[in-house]
C-alpha cells in the first residue's frame, strides 16, 4: 500500500470582535512637515452656512408699549381747484292761471265843474340857465360928455408905515409874541423888534405876511390881533415853509404879532441858508384927517404905546 497524501483544507470564517488591547508605547517623533502657505488675505473666510435649525418655540407675549407723543401739526394744504359751474336746472312748469279779478267800478256821469281855486304863492326861483352865446360886437359909440370932477384921491403917499424883520434864534418861546430882532425895513419904527409887536399908527387897512422856515418838528403858528388869532398855519412835515398873507382893518394903537402854539409844535427855524421873516405895511388910511387932524405918531412902538403882556401864556 503506497503512501497516500491527505489534503486538509482550512476554511476561515470571521469571528467575534475581541476586547481592546492595551496602549502601546509612544513612538518616536516624526520628521517636520512642510511650511504652510499664507493665503492672499488673512481675513478668515466663513465657511458655508449650515442647514437651518428647527424652529424654536413661540415666546411669551410682550407687554403693550406706551403711547407715543403726538406728532407736529402739518402744514395747511393748498386750496383745491374751484369746481366748474353746475349745469342749469330744468325750467319749472308754468303755474295754473289764477281766478279772474272782479271789477266793482261803475260808469258814473261826469260831475259838475268845481270853482276856480285860490292862486298859490310864488314858487322858488329856478336855477340859472346856461349862458347864451356872446353876441356880435356893436359899433363903437361916440365920446360922452366930460363928467364932474371926482373926490380927491387917497392920501397914502403921505402916510408911511411898513416893516420887515427876520428871526435871529430858532425855536422861540411859545405862547408869547415871537421877537424878530433882525430888522430889514422899519419905516417910522412902528414895529418893535425886541417883542415882535407891530402897533398901528392910524385907522386903516393893513397887509401882513409871514414866511417861516420849518425844521426838526411841525410848526403851528398864528397871526394875532389884540390877543385874537386871525389866521393859523400848520406844517405837517419837516423841512417845509409856513406861509400866509392877510389883510386887516386896524384902529390906531392896535397890536399885531406872531405866536407859536406850544413847545411840541414849535419848528420855527433860522440859519445861515434859511430865514424866517415877518412883514407888514399900511395899504391906505381910513381918512386923511386921521393923521393931519389928530396927529400922525412917528414912532408908535417906542412912544409909550408899546403893549405890556401878562406873565402867563397868551391864549391860542
Amino acid at each position: 500500500m503506497g503512501l497516500g497524501y491527505h489534503v486538509i483544507i482550512y476554511m476561515c470564517f470571521p469571528g467575534e470582535k475581541g476586547d481592546r488591547g492595551l496602549y502601546g508605547p509612544m513612538g518616536e517623533q516624526g520628521p517636520k512637515g512642510e511650511d504652510g502657505q499664507c493665503p492672499e488675505t488673512c481675513v478668515p473666510i466663513p465657511g458655508p452656512a449650515g442647514e437651518p435649525g428647527l424652529p424654536g418655540p413661540v415666546g411669551a407675549r410682550g407687554l403693550p408699549g406706551l403711547n407715543g407723543n403726538p406728532g407736529p401739526k402739518g402744514l395747511k394744504g393748498d386750496p383745491g381747484v374751484a369746481g366748474e359751474p353746475g349745469v342749469p336746472g330744468v325750467p319749472g312748469k308754468k303755474g295754473d292761471q289764477g281766478p279772474q279779478g272782479l271789477c266793482n267800478c261803475q260808469d258814473g256821469a261826469p260831475g259838475a265843474q268845481g270853482q276856480t281855486g285860490v292862486k298859490g304863492e310864488k314858487g322858488d326861483e329856478g336855477p340859472t340857465g346856461l349862458m347864451g352865446q356872446t353876441g356880435a360886437t356893436g359899433p363903437k359909440g361916440g365920446q360922452g360928455d366930460m363928467g364932474m370932477p371926482g373926490m380927491p384921491g387917497p392920501c397914502s403917499p403921505s402916510v408911511q408905515s411898513a416893516f420887515s424883520a427876520a428871526l435871529l434864534t430858532s425855536y422861540p418861546i411859545p405862547s408869547r409874541p415871537v421877537p424878530f430882532k433882525r430888522v430889514i425895513h422899519n419905516v417910522n419904527l412902528h414895529f418893535n423888534p425886541d417883542n415882535g409887536v407891530y402897533t398901528a399908527p392910524v385907522n386903516g387897512t393893513y397887509v401882513f405876511s409871514y414866511h417861516l422856515q420849518v425844521s426838526t418838528r411841525i410848526l403851528k403858528v398864528g397871526l394875532f390881533h389884540n390877543f385874537e388869532a386871525i389866521v393859523r398855519t400848520t406844517t405837517p412835515v419837516e423841512m417845509n415853509i409856513a406861509s400866509q398873507q392877510t389883510m386887516l382893518s386896524l384902529n390906531q394903537g392896535d397890536w399885531v404879532w406872531l405866536q407859536v402854539k406850544d413847545t411840541s409844535n414849535n419848528g420855527m427855524f433860522t440859519g445861515s441858508e434859511a430865514s424866517s421873516t415877518f412883514s407888514g405895511f399900511l395899504l391906505y388910511p381910513d381918512r386923511c384927517d386921521d393923521m393931519f387932524g389928530r396927529g400922525f405918531p412917528a414912532n408908535a412902538a417906542n412912544n409909550g404905546t408899546a403893549p405890556t403882556f401878562p406873565e402867563h401864556d397868551l391864549p391860542w
